[in-house]
């Protein structure tokens, strides 16, 4: 045993006597660890016990097994570090800039089971064969998804998605080259005017992102109620309200699902409603909302604009055989008034491709919409071919016409 792993059992047996919580009582655990790594450094000098090296790294390695999530600690402090995901002991993959690579790092099957089970400990969800897949929170707000065998092949696949806030207003979008500052100028207008906003993209192109983005030009005095599947999205306002999911207990009872959590948003007098992302029957429970006058944003997995407004009226569709598109999609048409696409070029860059309008004129099922910005050849341009939502930006005191002329 190295003498790193020597200090890091004596110090999980101080833990242990003593009764301290590393996740809630982190500043006493660096105290033990620093007296610890010090003491065993001084008996090595006076004994014959192998030396710690660099004590400064002795002391972080120490404190990342107990107190992190030992050798991963180092991947989830780096801020280049996006996301993080193990498909077998010996594979270990990170992304930076929107690129993946494989690291050098290798555990072991146990390692990797104590790594998620520590993991889940502050979240309450479980794993367990009766319910193979686990979608939780760790304490600095990454998401973790874990699948175990018999789903999986062979090995526990993690993936850990950090949420790195290089974006939180729309004008740090502009420094990063994801809108330009005509679009941005539309889109903070249009959040401060009440519409309905629907943001689209791929998976990590940035949706997430764009919708603090977007709260962030919200009223101040508005009252913010979010509804996510996992705690995501970070507002820098005050009065915000956020409500997750939760999954079943042993016995089979006790969820709260997003259709739940947005019915009972809508007892909480919301100013306006943001649901982090749908994905099924809940879709519908939050065109109802939205098309009650309350206004709101939310997030739909699609490959364009124009396939999320269609996959936004099939999406509740799944709520059951009395609900028909004749219903929906004029629904639809009516609440909703822009789209965001998002996507990922080449080079990692997050960008917005294309602002749409939704027209209120369904013609055979289908909705009358209209691009007001599109990225064409590598810059977002105005487009417009009409004024979208004009009597909303008028009842909140925006010239649209002034503001999509400033644009051109």
């Amino acid at each position: 045993m190295d003498a790193v792993r020597v200090v890091e059992e004596e110090v999980r047996e101080l833990i242990r006597r003593r009764g301290l919580d590393p996740a809630e009582q982190a500043p006493e655990i660096l105290r033990l660890v620093e007296d610890a790594v010090n003491d065993y450094d001084e008996r090595s000098v006076r004994g014959s016990l192998p030396p710690l090296g660099h004590l400064e790294s002795a002391r972080r390695q120490v404190y990342d097994a107990v107190a992190g999530f030992g050798v991963l600690q180092p991947f989830l402090d780096d801020p280049t570090v996006e996301e993080l995901w193990i498909n077998a002991p010996s594979e270990i993959y990170v992304a930076r800039g929107g690129e993946s690579e494989l690291t050098s790092l290798t555990l072991t099957a146990q390692q990797v089971r104590d790594l998620v089970e520590r993991m889940l400990k502050s979240s309450g969800r479980r794993l367990d064969l009766s319910s193979p897949f686990v979608d939780a929170s760790l304490p600095d707000g990454s998401r973790l998804h874990v699948v175990i065998p018999d789903v999986t092949r062979r090995h526990w696949a993690v993936n850990i998605r950090r949420f790195i806030a290089r974006a939180t207003r729309l004008e740090h979008l502009i420094e990063l080259g994801t809108v330009t500052p005509q679009a941005a100028r539309f889109l903070g207008a249009a959040v401060g005017a009440g519409l309905n906003i629907l943001v689209s993209g791929a998976t990590q192109a940035g949706k997430t992102t764009l919708l603090n983005c977007l709260g962030a030009s919200i009223p101040p005095r508005e009252r913010v109620i979010t509804v996510e599947e996992i705690f995501e999205l970070k507002l820098p306002l005050r009065d915000v309200v956020g409500l997750q999911c939760r999954q079943p207990n042993l016995e089979g009872t006790g969820e709260i699902p997003l259709r739940h959590l947005v019915k009972e948003a809508l007892r909480m007098r919301p100013d306006r409603l943001i649901v982090g992302e749908v994905r099924e029957a809940e879709s519908l429970d939050m065109l109802i909302a939205l098309n009650s006058g309350l206004p709101g944003m939310c997030s739909v997995h699609a490959n364009s604009a124009r396939d999320a407004l269609t996959k936004i009226c099939t999406l509740p569709l799944l709520a059951g055989k009395n609900i028909s598109s004749e219903f929906v999609v004029p629904t639809v048409a009516s609440c909703l008034d822009l789209v965001v696409h998002c996507a990922r070029a080449g080079n990692g860059q997050r960008q917005v491709t294309e602002i749409m309008a939704v027209g209120a004129r369904v013609e055979n099922g289908v909705i009358e919409s209209s691009p007001v910005f599109r990225r064409l050849e590598g810059a977002l341009r105005l487009c417009a071919t009409a004024m979208p939502a004009e009597e909303k930006f008028a009842a909140a005191g925006f010239n649209i016409a002034a503001l999509l002329e400033e644009a051109r």
